[in-house]
C-alpha cells in the first residue's frame, strides 16, 4: 500500500468520476422524460419503468457485487462492472423503443450494483487508516453531488441535443475510468476467498427486490392497494427469514455482528436517514421551481446549485471537524443543520421568490455536507480491507433502499397535501380528476381553461403539501442527530476510534 505513494490520489480520482456517472443517472433522467414520452411513443408504464428499472437492480444486487469482489478479486470484478455499465449506456444512447432502453437500464443498474459498493472497498484497501476520512469525503461529495446535479446536466443537454445525449455523456466519463482503473488499481480479494451463501443471497436479493418494488408501485397504486402492502409485507417477511437462516448458517453472506458495532450503526443510520430526506428534498424543489416560479427543466436544475455549493463547501471541512471534534458531534450538528435549513423552507413565505429558496438550500446543503462524510467515515471504520466488498455493499443497500422509501413516502405525503387543498369547485369530473391528480395536471387544466383562480389554487396547494414534505423531512433529519449522539462513542472513549480497527477486522488482504 505504501508503494502506491501519490497514485492512489489518482485511484480515488478515476473512482470519483466513475461514481458520479453512476449517481447522475439516478437523477438526470427525470428532465428527459417528457421527451421520452413523445420520442419513443413510451406510456406512462413504460416511462415508470424507464427510471425504476435502475433504481430496482443497482439498490437490491449491492450485497452480490460485493461479495463477487471479496471472492474473486476487487479490481477485477469492479473493471467488469464498468466495462457492463459503459455498454450498457451505449445501448441506451440508441434505443429505438421504450423496451430496448428499459433493457438498457437494467443492464446499467447491474453495473452500478459492482461499481458502488466495490469503489468503496477499493479505497479502503489503497488508503491507510489515517488518510481513509480524506477519501470518503471525496467519495460522498460525488455519490451526492451526481443527485441534484443530474437535473442540470440533463436539462442542459436537452436543450441542445437530442435525447439519447443524457447517456452519450457516460461513455467517455466510463472509458476514462476504466483505463485510469487497469492501469492504477492494484488487485485485491479476501484471503478465506469465502464460499458463497447461495441461500442468503437469494433471501436477501429476493426480499431486497420485493421492498424495493413496493416503494416504487406506491406512486401508481397508493399504500393502501394490496399490490403495493402484499409486496412489501413479502419483502419483510423474506428479509426475516434472511437473519434467522444468516444466524444459523456456518459460512453467512453477512456479518449480523457488523450492526451490533457502534460505529457501523451510528455512522449509517444517520446517512440513510438523510438519504431519505434528500429525496424528498430533490423531489420537491423541481416542481417547485417549475409548477410555483414558473422555470423550465434547465432552470430548475441550475436552481439546486447553492445545494450544491453548501454541500461542497462543508464536505471539505468535515473531516477536520471530526478530527477535532468526534463523529457523534460533527453528525449531530450537521443534521441539526439540516434540520433548520429544511424548517426555514417549510415556514417561509413561497411569495418571496427564489432569493429565499437558494438560502434555505444552501443551509441544507451545509448541513449535508457535514453529515456524509462523517457518518460514511463512521461505518467504514467498522470494516476491514478482508472484507470491504461485502461490508460496503450492506452500507449501501441500506442508504440505496432508504432513499427509494424516501421519495415513496415523501412522495405520498406531498401529494396528500396537495390534493387535500386544492380547489377544483365548478370544473367538469374529468378536469377535475386531472387537476387533483398532481401538480402538473392542475398547472395543464389551469392553463388549458385560462382560469386564473384554479392556477393560484394549484400552486397554493402545492406549496401546502412542499411544506408538508419538508417539515418530515427536518424531523428524519433531528432523529438521525439523536442517533448519532446516542450510538457514536466520543473521542478517545474506544480504541476503535483513534486506530481505526474494531471487533469485525480481519486480516489484511
Amino acid at each position: 500500500m505504501e508503494s502506491l505513494g501519490t497514485r492512489r490520489w489518482w485511484v480515488l480520482g478515476a473512482l470519483v468520476v466513475i461514481l458520479l456517472a453512476v449517481s447522475l443517472d439516478l437523477t438526470a433522467l427525470n428532465v428527459a422524460l417528457p421527451t421520452l414520452s413523445s420520442e419513443l411513443h413510451a406510456s406512462t408504464g413504460a416511462l415508470q419503468w424507464i427510471v425504476a428499472s435502475y433504481t430496482l437492480v443497482s439498490a437490491t444486487l449491492l450485497i452480490p457485487g460485493g461479495l463477487l469482489g471479496d471472492r474473486y478479486g476487487r479490481k477485477k470484478v469492479l473493471l467488469g462492472g464498468i466495462a457492463v455499465f459503459l455498454l450498457a449506456s451505449v445501448l441506451a444512447t440508441y434505443a429505438s423503443s421504450p423496451g430496448a432502453l428499459i433493457a438498457a437500464r437494467t443492464l446499467m443498474g447491474i453495473g452500478s450494483a459492482v461499481i458502488t459498493p466495490l469503489a468503496m472497498s477499493v479505497m479502503l484497501v489503497v488508503f491507510p487508516k489515517e488518510e481513509q476520512a480524506k477519501a470518503l469525503a471525496a467519495w460522498a461529495a460525488a455519490s451526492f453531488l451526481g443527485l441534484p446535479l443530474g437535473p442540470i446536466i440533463g436539462g442542459y443537454l436537452l436543450d441542445h441535443f437530442w435525447w439519447g445525449s443524457i447517456f452519450f455523456i457516460n461513455i467517455p466519463v466510463s472509458a476514462f475510468a476504466l483505463v485510469l482503473g487497469m492501469v492504477l488499481i492494484p488487485e485485491s480479494r479476501s484471503a478465506t476467498a469465502p464460499r458463497p451463501d447461495y441461500a442468503g443471497l437469494l433471501l436477501s436479493t429476493a426480499g431486497l427486490v420485493a421492498l424495493v418494488y413496493g416503494a416504487i408501485q406506491q406512486d401508481k397504486y397508493g399504500w393502501g392497494d394490496a399490490r403495493v402492502w402484499g409486496v412489501l409485507a413479502a419483502g419483510a417477511v423474506l428479509l426475516a427469514a434472511f437473519v434467522a437462516w444468516t444466524r444459523r448458517a456456518a459460512r453467512p453472506l453477512i456479518d449480523l455482528g457488523l450492526f451490533r458495532d457502534r460505529n457501523f450503526t451510528g455512522g449509517a443510520l444517520p446517512a440513510t436517514l438523510l438519504t431519505f430526506a434528500l429525496f424528498g428534498v430533490l423531489f420537491v424543489t423541481p416542481q417547485y421551481f417549475q409548477g410555483v416560479l414558473g422555470a423550465d427543466a434547465l432552470g430548475s436544475g441550475l436552481r439546486l446549485l447553492p445545494l450544491i455549493g453548501g454541500l461542497m463547501a462543508a464536505s471539505r471541512l468535515s473531516p477536520r471537524l471530526v478530527a477535532r471534534y468526534g463523529g457523534a458531534a460533527v453528525i449531530a450538528g450537521g443534521s441539526a443543520v439540516m434540520a433548520a435549513g429544511m424548517v426555514w423552507g417549510a415556514f417561509s413565505d413561497a411569495g418571496t421568490g427564489y432569493g429565499t429558496a437558494a438560502a434555505w438550500l444552501t443551509v441544507t446543503g451545509l448541513g449535508m455536507g457535514f453529515v456524509l462524510p462523517a457518518s460514511m467515515t463512521a461505518a467504514m471504520s467498522a470494516l476491514s480491507a478482508e472484507r470491504a466488498g461485502v461490508g460496503s455493499a450492506v452500507l449501501m443497500t441500506i442508504r440505496l433502499v432508504g432513499g427509494a422509501f424516501g421519495a415513496a413516502v415523501l412522495g405520498s405525503l406531498l401529494s396528500s397535501g396537495y390534493r387535500g387543498r386544492v380547489d377544483v369547485t365548478g370544473l367538469p369530473p374529468a378536469a377535475a380528476g386531472a387537476a387533483r391528480e398532481k401538480v402538473g395536471g392542475g398547472l395543464a387544466v389551469a392553463g388549458r381553461l385560462h382560469d386564473g383562480g384554479l392556477l393560484r389554487s394549484v400552486r397554493s396547494a402545492f406549496v401546502h403539501g412542499m411544506d408538508l414534505t419538508l417539515a418530515v423531512g427536518a424531523g428524519i433529519m433531528l432523529l438521525a442527530a439523536v442517533i448519532a449522539v446516542l450510538l457514536l462513542p466520543r473521542p478517545g472513549a474506544a480504541q476503535g476510534v483513534a486506530d481505526g480497527q474494531s471487533e469485525h477486522e480481519y486480516a489484511s488482504a
